[in-house]
């Protein structure tokens, strides 16, 4: 038998933030295997960690695809480690895909030191306002397009057309706005390329949104909130070419798979 937890991460509470599988496995199973795991799953991600010499390696899967990064995954395995697996020290180091990810324990916050990824202006995309369905202020890329709106009201209203999106040459699409009542920014993150149409509170996501918003409004601290249908909020810090994100994190469930 194999042991999973779902955790949410960036989550206040239970039935908030972004729902992660996490597998710690004492070796890799078989690509295809975690693959078929991450699909039953039906999750946005599911992450793998195998112990080593040095801190964990770490692997994300969608229910389609494996990806180089993921903030919400992570943040859940983290919390599995300190909070279900006993792990002793302040700081967990994840090697990935994206290179060597730390994660440190801060009171009921676990903080995480991410690639920071600053977005430049681009063209329009083709068919990009259509499949959003309103006209963006300005569009920017990185890994993601940034879509820039007014205000959250905006972004609220928007109705994507998934199958549209799909066929952009980003992996994803990610719309913001000024925020209000103590939030600097706002966003959703949409990415039905990889299987996921819209991600409840997107890590990765922040990696772009965080550099953009501090330059933007000439600040290094910032709080963020994706306006999913389960909301959550990330604390964001930039220190020079990498971002700190922070959030909280809930169990949810813990069981075992049955794979023989």
């Amino acid at each position: 038998m194999q042991p999973q937890f779902i955790v949410d991460a960036f989550a206040t509470g239970l039935f908030t933030g972004n729902p992660a599988a996490v597998c710690p496995l004492k070796h890799w199973l078989d690509d295809a295997l975690l693959q078929q795991i991450a699909a039953q799953n039906n999750l946005s991600e599911t992450a793998f960690f195998v112990a080593g010499p040095h801190g964990y390696q770490l692997r994300w899967f969608t229910p389609t695809a494996e990806v180089d990064l993921c903030g919400h995954a992570t943040l859940a395995s983290a919390h599995v480690l300190f909070s279900h697996l006993g792990y002793p020290g302040a700081q967990i180091v994840f090697h990935t895909r994206s290179g060597e990810l730390r994660v440190q324990k801060d009171g009921d916050w676990l903080q995480m030191d991410f690639p920071a990824s600053m977005p430049q202006p681009c063209d329009l995309p083709p068919n990009l306002a259509e499949a959003l369905g309103k006209a963006p202020e300005a569009v920017l890329a990185a890994e993601d397009y940034l879509v820039l709106y007014p205000d959250a009201a905006a972004l609220m209203a928007l109705t994507p057309d998934y199958a549209l999106l799909a066929r952009l040459q980003k992996r994803g699409v990610i719309v913001t706005a000024p925020g209000s009542d103590g939030v600097d920014f706002v966003s959703r993150f949409f990415v039905p390329k990889l299987g996921v149409n819209e991600d409840p509170v997107t890590g990765s996501a922040h990696c772009q949104l965080a550099p953009y918003w501090a330059e933007r409004l000439q600040k290094q601290q910032l709080i963020a909130r994706q306006l999913s249908k389960r909301g959550g909020e990330v604390r964001c810090s930039l220190q020079g070419p990498r971002v700190l994100l922070s959030g909280q994190a809930r169990t949810y469930l813990q069981g075992q798979l049955l794979l023989t």
